[in-house]
């Protein structure tokens, strides 16, 4: 058989190029771009530009939501009966309903004593309250000192009960569940949920289960979160600024919205219900605790609105608990809170749609606002549109992003998004250029749980400092230069991207006229500098 010409390869308007590679390499761009590039590309901005407007429209919704919610004060106590719950001679302290309290803990060396301190420290009558401690550390040094801890309360006369598993199946959905079962949680009326980090205030059960008791038709109070260590980095920082437009908008709008509206749809927006309050006989009538996702409470607070069940939202009720402050805790974090709520939807989109007993509207609204704009489209379009499509107009000129597309839609999610920290205005840019880069997580962590591929059932518990970073500083240590592992700085994912847009920037130096490259510039330093691991508090190893 004859060998292969170099001809068959290489067309013949390259035969006097051959020797020169960039040379073909622009000949081979020329002859695929108009054919191929370019409609490709045009159809990438149109699809962008379409999730763009779902999801503008969807922030301007909950802006009008929470004007009306200001305008009118329809505070909590105007929309649902609350008063104290009064003590009675014959009864005594019978009168008060049995409530358990349930910390799901993990090799929570920083933070277990805090956690547990709180929960012992919450005023309520003592002989109707059970702190009831779920431990699945698997570190038996650990998992010691927090049985030591239960049993100084225990001590002092506080009902706290100390419990482990033989296994982790299920992770924290498993153990909340497995903690369920116990023979005592059957006097038990309500149920509240604090995580190894939060730290309720002693005043806690008395702004929530009054609500509960007077409204049958209420299954969660959801208390706001406030962030102990939002100064500590610019990261934590950031966090707190996308945080808090969830709890004072998103959060807001969903608890409000039936108050308006006569519809409760949106109540399913409740993703972070931990520093909530339930109604046991709500949470068993929606099924329980399921680990068939990593976002167990989203699961089941979908589940439970689907019954017909409402929920509240307390934003003048804060708990206080710990943002992620290491780049490695955040990213983990992401990924669950990004992978399962996507892998919820595939599994529930038809159990929503055969649901009987809500409206076909309802279905509607959770199946295309809460899931497929929230959880979906405002991951992908973040990173697809600003960090791949936009740059790659730079390279192809024929394409062209319309300025409502590139510029004012953007500004004003971004105005919208903000307006929940004030304090962090200044910070706006950082804030930007930072939610960029986590969308690169966030949408790969998107597709693997609606591909439900390998790492869709992944959790990583988020790593919790507490003090002891304050506690080393204090200390002084001998002066030696911290060791990490390479693959603990590097993160090639982010140095890929960053390289991009590096590139693109500089082409738009030469050869652009949209003055894309401060942009491009911009965000590929902030792609650097997190692939080099310099974002948030660094812990080198002892």
């Amino acid at each position: 058989m004859d060998r292969l010409s170099s001809t068959t390869l290489i067309p013949e308007a390259f035969e006097g190029t051959r020797d020169d590679i960039s040379e073909q390499i622009g000949l081979i761009w020329a002859q695929i771009k108009a054919p191929l590039i370019v409609p490709l590309l045009k159809l990438a901005v149109v699809v962008c530009l379409i999730m763009s407007l779902m999801l503008f429209i969807e922030r301007v919704y909950m802006g009008i939501v929470i004007v009306l919610v200001k305008l009118f004060g329809r505070k909590p106590e105007k929309r649902y009966k609350w008063e104290p719950i009064k003590d009675d001679v014959e009864l005594g302290n019978s009168a008060y309903p049995m409530v358990l309290v349930q910390i799901p803990m993990y090799n929570e060396k920083e933070v277990y004593q805090l956690s547990i301190g709180a929960a012992c420290g919450l005023s309520w009558p003592s002989d109707r309250i059970i702190i009831q401690v779920l431990d699945d550390s698997t570190d038996p040094i650990i998992k010691g000192m927090v049985e030591v801890e239960c049993q100084r309360w225990a001590s002092k006369g506080i009902n706290i009960k100390y419990e482990i598993r033989d296994n982790r199946n299920g992770y924290k959905a498993g153990a909340l569940k497995e903690g369920m079962k116990h023979s005592y949680v059957k006097q038990c009326d309500y149920v509240a949920i604090l995580d190894a980090d939060f730290q309720p205030e002693p005043d806690f059960l008395w702004r929530t289960i009054p609500f509960l008791v007077h409204n049958p038709q209420l299954a969660l109070i959801q208390a706001r979160w406030k962030f102990v260590n939002s100064d500590e980095c610019l990261m934590t920082r950031m966090q707190e600024m996308s945080l808090n437009y969830h709890f004072t908008v998103e959060q807001e709008v969903g608890s409000s919205t039936y108050a308006f509206f006569g519809f409760n749809g949106t109540n399913s927006y409740l993703l972070l219900i931990t520093a909530g309050v339930w109604r046991i006989n709500a949470l068993n009538e929606a099924g329980g605790w399921k680990d068939r996702t990593t976002v167990e409470d989203m699961d089941l607070a979908v589940r439970a609105s689907l019954k017909g069940w409402k929920f509240l939202y307390l934003g003048s009720l804060k708990v206080k608990n710990e943002l992620p402050s290491t780049f490695k805790a955040y990213r983990y974090q992401q990924h669950r809170w990004s992978c399962g709520p996507a892998n919820l939807f595939r599994k529930m989109v038809m159990e929503i749609i055969r649901n009987k007993k809500v409206t076909l509207w309802k279905k509607v609204h959770v199946i295309y606002s809460f899931f497929f704009v929230r959880k979906i489209v405002a991951h992908v379009v973040t990173f697809v549109f600003y960090c791949v499509v936009l740059p790659a107009t730079v390279l192809v000129p024929e394409v062209v992003v319309p300025k409502w597309g590139a510029v004012y839609i953007p500004s004003i999610i971004t105005i919208l998004n903000a307006v929940g920290t004030p304090r962090s205005l200044h910070l706006l840019v950082f804030w930007i250029l930072f939610e960029n880069v986590m969308s690169l997580h966030r949408t790969k962590a998107t597709f693997i749980g609606l591909l439900e591929a390998g790492r869709v059932n992944e959790w990583v518990v988020t790593e919790k400092l507490g003090d002891a970073l304050k506690i080393k500083a204090a200390n002084k240590a001998p002066r030696k230069l911290p060791r990490f592992k390479i693959g603990e700085r590097l993160h090639l994912l982010e140095l890929g991207v960053g390289a991009y847009l590096f590139f693109c920037g500089c082409y738009d130096v030469a050869f652009g006229k949209n003055h894309y490259f401060i942009y491009l510039y911009a965000q590929a330093i902030a792609f650097f500098i997190a692939g080099f691991g310099y974002v948030g508090t660094f812990v080198p190893n002892s």
